[in-house]
């Protein structure tokens, strides 16, 4: 299958690129080929838990020749909306080294008199403490701010369980409602669109996730390619009502479809 008038890509890193430390096969190759015939691509990646300077770290020990400023992260779009806003006491529930990337953006005096709850892949750092102390913040009056809301994602050792059921369980307990910054959100995808300088028809978005990657880029206008590595799971495509422009085994086979 061609598909044809394609200008750009937008490419997920975790089960797309990688699973975990190691690079999917034939990865490095496809990137390779869209550099050689001349497409523009960024990586937009709903991970939370490394900042982007640390993920094209992680991304360059696996062969990948990626700069940080073409990878797109929901920190960068967090950043940028509290900018918008003016607004800057937070409570970030994040883990790993995310909180770089906003750092001189936002301030967190401990108590709970924030602004805004900023809720991202937390692992660990979810705990009753943690997540009793942004309900309290969210009672006393901050908007909730997810950096994504995917359900699951796979890590090195199997499915595991992303920010959005915890999202989900804050959201139950105090009637607010998050506000999703990372994919699916348009807003997400056109920072990316925006740097490349192409509108929205013109790209293909290549993603393991039916709903995030595949449904989000096509209610952004674009054209979805989703791969059968990673979180892909033959259910969940066949119930989601979502319709890819295209399935491929993997981003190594992204050849077949130009």
């Amino acid at each position: 299958m061609t598909i044809r008038n394609v200008k750009g890509f937008l490419i997920d890193i975790d089960g797309v690129l990688s699973t975990g430390d190691t690079a999917i096969p034939g990865a490095r190759e496809a990137l390779a080929l869209l550099k050689n015939q001349g497409y523009p691509f960024r990586c937009v990646s709903n991970s939370t838990r490394r900042c982007r300077a640390m993920i094209a770290a992680r991304l360059e020990t696996m062969g990948f020749d990626i700069p940080e400023h073409s990878i797109f992260t929901p920190p960068l779009a967090a950043v940028r909306y509290l900018q918008e806003t003016g607004k800057h006491r937070a409570y970030l529930l994040t883990t790993g080294d995310a909180d770089r990337d906003f750092a001189g953006a936002c301030s967190d005096d401990g108590t709970t008199t924030v602004d805004y709850v900023i809720v991202g892949d937390a692992g660990n750092r979810v705990t009753y403490a943690s997540m009793n102390h942004a309900f309290r913040c969210l009672m006393g009056g901050a908007g909730l701010i997810a950096l994504e809301k995917d359900r699951y994602w796979m890590a090195p050792d199997g499915l595991s369980l992303s920010a959005g059921p915890f999202v989900t369980a804050l959201e139950s307990a105090t009637g607010k409602t998050a506000m999703v910054v990372g994919k699916p959100a348009r807003a997400f995808f056109d920072l990316a669109l925006r740097d490349m300088g192409l509108s929205a028809d013109g790209v293909l978005m290549v993603g393991d996730d039916i709903l995030t990657d595949i449904g989000g880029a096509q209610a952004a206008g674009m054209r979805g390619i989703l791969v059968r590595t990673g979180k892909f799971r033959t259910h969940a495509l066949e119930t989601s009502g979502v319709r890819p422009d295209a399935v491929i085994n993997s981003v190594g086979d992204i050849g077949t479809i130009l």
